[in-house]
C-alpha cells in the first residue's frame, strides 16, 4: 500500500452514469506525480485530437497529487484540465481551499470525466463510492444556491463541493469552477467544459486521509512555517494584506501595474483600490487554505454594492483587472465584481480583459451605444463593469459576444478590433507587465495554455540586490537578472523556473508558499514528497518531473496543431509604455525572439516547429507516450 497516496484513478462516463476505478503502481506516480502532469497523461491517452472542447468528447481530468492533502501548508490544490474552449490548447488551472484533500479522503487521486450526462447532474464521491444525482433543480442556480442545496441534501455541512454557476452552464468560454465559492480554477474555461457535460458539480467527503511515511518530519516543516512566516518578507506581506497588499502599490511605483488596457504602467487613482481602501470599507475578515496558517485570502462584504461575504474577495489579478486596467478607482466596484464573477463562475482575468477591450472598442468608435445597449462603455465607468459581467454570464446583448473572449470577439466586430486584443493562444493576459518583467514575456508566449502567469517565478524578487537570489542557488544560479534584461542568464533563470513552477502545479503545491522566494525552499520540497512517501527522492528526479510536465502539455499543444509561430505576444508589448516610471520602455522585438528560439534549446525543443525532439523525449521517458498521442 503506496504512502500519502491512494493509488486509484476514478474514471467516470456521464453518458451512461457508468465508472470505474483504475489502480496505478508506484512507477507511474513517480513519473506523474499528479495534478498538471497527471492530467495531460489522460489528456493524451484518452482522448483522440481535434475534438471540440465543448463537445462530449473532451475529457475533463480533476487532479489531486501524491502530496496534496498533507498536514503542511500550501498542499492544498488540485488541477481541473481538458481541451480548451477559450483557446483550443491544452487547458489547465489550479486552485487551493479544501476540495482537493478532501477528494484523496474520499479515495481517489483523480477523476478522469468523460462524455455528457443526458441530463443535468452532479457526482458525489464519499468514501470510495460513487453516485450519479440529479441536478435539474440546481441547474440555472448560481454557485452559492449549488453548494447550499447540496450540502442540505445530504445533511452535512463539511461537503466539499466544486461546481459551476449559470456562466459555466451557458459556455462562457472562459467560464471557471469554483470550490468553497472562492477558490476558483479561474481559467481556460474548464467551468464551460463542466456546463458541455451538463455536470453541474463534484461533490466529495472522506473520513481518513491516506497515512503518510514520516509524519514527525511533516510536522517539522509546519513548525518552521508556522514559527517564521510572519518575519518573512513575502510571506510577512501575505499575511499582512493579502495579494492585493503586496502588489498594487508596489507595481505602480515600479511602473507596471496594468493600465488602461496596458497602454499605461501607473493609474492615477491607484490608492483607492489597496488593501488598505477595502479596510476602509468592505473587508470583513480573511481566510486560507486546509492546512495553512497564512491567511491570505481576503473576505469582503456590505458596502454600497450590498457584496456577499460568502465568495471571499478580491486577490490582485482581480484588482487589475476590475480597477486600473479599466481605470475604475473603486474598490466596493472591484469587490461586486469579484463576487459576481465567483456566483456566476467567470474567470476574473479573461472577464476584465474582455470588458477592457470593449473599452477599448467603444472609445476607438468600433463599437456604439447602439451595440452596447445604451451602456456609456468608457474606461472608469464602475457600473457599465458589473453590467456586462451580469450580461457576459447570460450571454445577453453585447455580452454574448465578448463571452466568446475577446479573440473571437474581434473577428466578428473587425474594423481594426484585433489591434485591441491582449491575448496569446486565444486567451487574455494576466495583470502583469512584460515590458518591466521581461521574464513575463517568455511566460505569456510558451505557457501552453495561452498567456499565464503562474509558470515562473517573477522577474522582480530575483535581481541581483533582491533577497530571493540565494534561493536560486539550489537551482545552480549565482547571480541575479535585472527585470527587463532578455538575455541568456535570463532565459535560463525562466526555463529553471518553467520548470520548478510545472513542479508545483503536480504536486499540488501553492507557489506562494513553496520554491524560491518562499519560506520553504525546494530542498523543502524534496523534504516533503519523501515524509509523505517514502521514496527517497531527490531534487534532480523532482525537476526532471517538472520538464516533464512542460514536455507533455507541449506534447497535447503539438497534437492540436500549434506550433512556434503561436509562441508570440500582442503587438502593445512591443509599443511603448505611456505612463509610470517606465513611460517609454518597450521589448525589442529581436531581443524576444532570439530568448523564445534559446528556451527552445534549452529545453530540447525544434527552432522551427517548437516541438520537442525525440532525444528529449527519450530522456524523460515519454517517447512512446508521445508516439501513442500521434496515432
Amino acid at each position: 500500500m503506496p504512502h500519502g497516496y491512494n493509488g486509484k484513478i476514478l474514471k467516470v462516463d456521464l453518458t451512461d452514469a457508468s465508472y470505474s476505478v483504475e489502480e496505478r503502481d508506484e512507477a507511474f506516480f513517480r513519473s506523474f506525480l499528479g495534478g498538471s502532469a497527471l492530467a495531460a497523461y489522460y489528456l493524451l491517452t484518452e482522448m483522440p485530437a481535434g475534438v471540440d472542447p465543448l463537445g462530449s468528447e473532451n475529457v475533463l481530468v480533476f487532479a489531486t497529487s501524491v502530496v496534496a492533502g498533507a498536514p503542511v501548508p500550501g498542499a492544498s490544490r488540485f488541477t481541473v484540465a481538458g481541451r480548451s474552449p477559450l483557446s483550443g490548447s491544452f487547458g489547465e488551472a489550479e486552485a487551493g481551499g479544501y476540495w482537493g484533500p478532501e477528494l484523496k479522503k474520499a479515495g481517489f487521486e483523480a477523476i478522469v470525466i468523460k462524455g455528457r450526462a443526458p441530463r443535468p447532474t452532479w457526482l458525489w464521491i464519499h468514501d470510495g463510492k460513487v453516485e450519479f444525482r440529479d441536478a435539474g433543480d440546481l441547474w440555472g442556480k448560481d454557485s452559492g444556491h449549488a453548494e447550499a442545496a447540496i450540502r442540505g441534501t445530504l445533511g452535512d455541512e463539511l461537503v466539499r463541493v466544486a461546481c459551476i454557476g449559470q456562466a459555466g452552464e451557458n459556455l462562457v468560454r472562459f467560464a471557471s469552477v469554483v470550490n468553497e465559492l472562492k477558490h476558483s480554477n479561474g481559467r481556460t474555461g474548464m467551468g464551460a467544459v463542466m456546463g458541455s457535460k451538463n455536470l453541474k458539480a463534484v461533490a466529495a467527503r472522506g473520513a481518513a486521509a491516506p497515512a503518510v511515511y514520516d509524519r514527525a518530519k511533516l510536522a517539522e516543516l509546519q513548525k518552521l512555517f508556522t514559527q517564521n512566516f510572519r518575519r518573512h518578507p513575502i510571506q510577512s506581506l501575505l499575511w499582512e494584506g493579502g495579494t492585493i497588499g503586496w502588489d498594487i502599490e508596489s507595481l505602480d511605483a515600479a511602473g507596471i501595474l496594468p493600465t488602461r488596457n496596458f497602454r499605461g504602467g501607473s493609474f492615477d487613482q491607484m490608492e483607492t483600490i489597496t488593501y488598505t481602501a477595502a479596510e476602509q470599507t468592505v473587508l470583513q475578515g480573511r481566510g486560507t487554505c486546509a492546512g495553512c496558517a497564512n491567511r491570505c485570502k481576503l473576505v469582503c462584504g456590505g458596502g454600497k454594492y450590498a457584496v456577499d461575504p460568502r465568495f471571499g474577495g478580491p486577490e490582485y489579478e482581480t484588482t487589475g483587472a476590475f480597477g486600473s486596467n479599466v481605470c475604475v478607482g473603486d474598490i466596493e466596484v472591484v469587490a461586486k465584481a469579484h463576487e459576481l464573477c465567483n456566483r456566476y463562475t467567470l474567470d476574473t482575468i479573461s472577464t476584465g480583459m474582455v470588458i477592457a477591450f470593449a473599452m477599448d472598442c467603444y472609445e476607438a468608435g468600433i463599437l456604439t451605444r447602439e451595440d452596447t445597449g445604451g451602456l456609456e462603455l468608457r474606461f472608469g465607468n464602475g457600473e457599465a463593469v458589473l453590467k456586462l459581467i451580469e450580461d457576459i454570464a447570460f450571454k445577453r446583448g453585447l455580452g454574448a459576444l465578448l463571452a466568446e473572449g475577446s479573440v473571437r470577439a474581434a473577428r466578428r466586430l473587425g474594423k481594426g478590433a484585433e489591434r485591441l486584443v491582449r491575448a496569446v493562444k486565444g486567451q487574455e493576459v494576466a495583470m502583469h507587465e512584460p515590458r518591466g518583467k521581461a521574464g513575463l514575456a517568455l511566460q505569456f508566449a510558451l505557457a501552453p495554455t495561452g498567456a499565464d502567469h503562474v509558470r515562473c517565478p517573477h522577474d522582480l524578487l530575483f535581481e541581483e540586490d533582491k533577497f530571493g537570489v540565494e534561493d536560486l542557488k539550489e537551482l545552480g544560479i549565482q547571480h541575479g537578472v535585472a527585470g527587463r534584461d532578455l538575455g541568456p542568464a535570463k532565459v535560463r533563470f525562466s526555463c529553471y523556473g518553467h520548470q520548478t513552477w510545472n513542479l508545483f502545479n503536480s504536486l499540488s503545491l501553492c507557489c506562494f508558499t513553496w520554491g524560491p522566494g518562499k519560506l520553504l525552499k525546494m530542498g523543502h520540497v524534496v523534504e516533503l514528497v519523501n515524509a509523505v512517501t517514502g521514496w527517497n527522492t531527490s531534487l534532480f528526479e523532482l525537476m526532471k518531473a517538472g520538464e516533464r510536465t512542460m514536455t507533455l502539455a507541449r506534447l497535447f499543444n503539438c497534437r492540436e496543431g500549434f506550433t512556434a509561430e503561436h509562441d508570440s505576444l500582442p503587438e502593445i508589448f512591443f509599443e511603448p509604455l505611456e505612463t509610470g516610471i517606465l513611460a517609454g520602455k518597450s521589448l525589442d522585438r529581436k531581443t524576444f525572439d532570439e530568448a523564445v528560439k534559446l528556451f527552445y534549446d534549452m529545453m530540447g525543443w525544434d527552432r522551427e516547429t517548437g516541438a520537442p525532439t525525440p532525444g528529449r523525449l527519450a530522456e524523460l521517458g515519454i517517447a512512446d507516450l508521445a508516439r501513442s498521442a500521434r496515432a
